[in-house]
């Protein structure tokens, strides 16, 4: 694993839950030793500092089945020159960047490396992401069957065409974000009607929790748990009546489109 910030760490928690049983060490690489240190305290990772070790990439990736790459997107051409030459022949590698093209990552390696993107979430942290993965031309059923497997470690995995990447960055990639920004901005409207902070956060953060976990364990469709809730002629009815009427389908689309124009600019350097 080459570069193990947030995302890279959910993964690697997951590869080292109970129960998952993965061949040989896992190999990472982080920026501070300090860093390196934590994540080789358990005896199961090897770590390497680039601030203390300029060779920790290519250490890390030799020999090396899988390397998941989870640097910047403006890094991940770099960090492809660097380690090119120390990737096994018939490596598979991945990266979570959004923006950087499959055949732009291809072009910098060998021919027989495996090249594949994968867009996970944050919810990875929890066991309960969702990862969308999409295999170049040169990736066939082993290879993506071994990365879907890696990632299902973390939750869920839909395997689609890179054509989608961008959408599934814009849907599930940065859904965490349009949730956590509906509970602040309901916190802050519990506040505004006369609740104190806690209070205010004790009401939206667990309606956000428990509703999330009846759409779970319900198995029902989302509008119809939202029928549910809301009464022919009652209040809910009417707040809902508010909301549809700001156009929220519109709004949704808006801020979706947005989010994919943003990693079409990234595919070409913008």
């Amino acid at each position: 694993m080459v570069g193990v910030g947030s995302m890279g760490g959910a993964i690697l928690a997951g590869l080292r839950a109970p129960g998952v049983r993965i061949e040989g060490p896992i190999a990472v690489t982080t920026r501070s030793a300090g860093s390196a240190a934590r994540f080789a305290d358990a005896g199961d990772v090897v770590a390497y500092a680039s601030e203390t070790d300029p060779q920790a990439n290519r250490r890390a990736v030799r020999g090396a089945r899988i390397v998941v790459l989870g640097v910047k997107p403006w890094m991940v051409r770099d960090v492809l020159r660097e380690i090119a030459d120390d990737l096994e022949p018939d490596a598979v590698l991945v990266s979570v960047a959004a923006g950087v093209t499959i055949a732009s990552m291809a072009e910098l390696l060998p021919e027989g490396v495996t090249v594949l993107r994968a867009m996970p979430n944050t919810p990875s942290h929890v066991g309960l992401g969702v990862t969308g993965l999409a295999g170049g031309d040169s990736a066939g059923p082993e290879q993506l069957e071994a990365v879907r497997r890696l990632f299902a470690t973390v939750g869920e995995v839909l395997v689609v065409r890179e054509d989608q990447i961008n959408a599934i960055a814009a849907v599930s990639g940065s859904g965490p974000a349009y949730l956590f920004l509906y509970t602040e901005q309901m916190t802050a409207a519990a506040r505004r009607l006369g609740f104190d902070e806690h209070q205010a956060a004790t009401l939206a953060r667990q309606t956000v929790i428990g509703a999330a976990e009846l759409l779970r364990r319900s198995g029902e469709d989302p509008a119809q748990l939202r029928r549910n809730v809301t009464s022919p002629k009652g209040t809910t009815e009417r707040a809902i009546a508010v909301l549809e009427a700001a156009g929220w389908p519109e709004l949704f689309d808006r801020a979706l489109a947005a989010n994919i124009a943003r990693s079409e600019e990234l595919e070409r350097g913008e």
